[in-house]
């Protein structure tokens, strides 16, 4: 488990380090799972643009319900869909439509036992330009099956 959360730790601050430090937040995030069914809460960060329009997003997702402690690390990227109308409101102007997914090393803990096992997540959101967001992700493999939640980045 030390040997997890080190590796974790390096990539993040890796990331960190390699990003511009005007696009970089930080964010929180809360909802809910099916399969297990959980409520969960997490943190991410967010780096600045790797290529245009392609962002990483690492994040961290704890779940509690079904018997069951879900920490879920999910190394995600996001690619933010350009605007399909030349000319929109202001108010919808300030809104982007993403897509993304990518792996997850999931920690479940049951009452007599705890075992690691591999995932992977495709996601749609909708996020504002203040950093409001909302999110639904599909899970693959030992991901839960579906996830939404709301939350908010920090820049």
């Amino acid at each position: 488990m030390k040997l997890i959360w080190t590796i974790v730790v390096a990539a993040v601050s890796l990331t960190v380090i390699a990003a511009p430090a005007r696009a970089q937040g930080v964010g929180v995030r809360a909802g809910a799972s099916t399969d297990p069914d959980q409520f969960y809460a997490g943190v991410h960060f967010e780096t600045g643009e790797l290529a245009e329009r392609l962002r990483f997003r690492p994040n961290v997702e704890v779940g509690v319900g079904s018997d069951v402690k879900l920490v879920a690390l999910n190394f995600e990227f996001t690619y933010r869909l350009p605007p399909t109308a030349p000319r929109l409101p202001r108010a919808l102007s300030m809104w982007h439509l993403y897509v993304g997914g990518g792996p997850a090393l999931n920690i479940f803990r049951f009452p007599n036992d705890t075992r690691s096992e591999g995932g992977f997540n495709g996601l749609i959101g909708l996020a504002h330009a203040n950093g409001l967001f909302a999110e639904a992700k599909v899970g693959a493999l030992k991901s839960p099956s579906f996830k939404f939640a709301v939350g908010y980045t920090f820049h």
